[in-house]
Parts: structure tokens; sequence; C-alpha cells
């Protein structure tokens, strides 16, 4: 499973630097959980540069598991 959750991070990430933003620092988390029919409720609060920072997130759920991927971008001034 590590190794799983580091190849998400690396594919969520890569596509930034790829598009030029090296002057962002990028905060990617990665939750996989198992789906036993049961109510689950993430949040994020980030103290940043509204004109400069955002925030990108994707869910992913099927019979057996689910997976939320959220990636912050910090401008670094």
């Amino acid at each position: 499973m590590p190794q799983l959750i580091k190849s998400l991070l690396i594919l969520f990430s890569f596509p930034f630097l790829e598009k030029g933003f090296q002057r962002y620092k990028m905060v990617v988390q990665v939750v996989i959980g198992e789906q036993r029919g049961e109510g689950v409720n993430m949040a994020a609060r980030c103290f940043w540069d509204a004109d400069t920072d955002n925030y990108a997130q994707d869910v992913f759920i099927n019979d057996s598991l689910f997976c939320v991927a959220m990636a912050f971008g910090c401008y670094f001034y």
C-alpha cells in the first residue's frame, strides 16, 4: 500500500511542475480507505494568499474502497 500511495502522489503532483509552477510549494494528500457503508467527512483549512494560492481535489469511489486526493499550491515568495 505505501508504494501505491507514493505512486499516486507523484502522478498527482507531476502535472503542476510540468506546467511551470516551480515557484509553488506543493502539498499533496492522498487518503485511501475501505468502503464499509459508513460515512466519511474530510475537511482542510489553510491560511494563504487568495490571489496566488489554490487547491484541487478529486474523489474515487467503488464497491471496495474510496480515495480522496487533494493538492494545495502555495506561492513561494
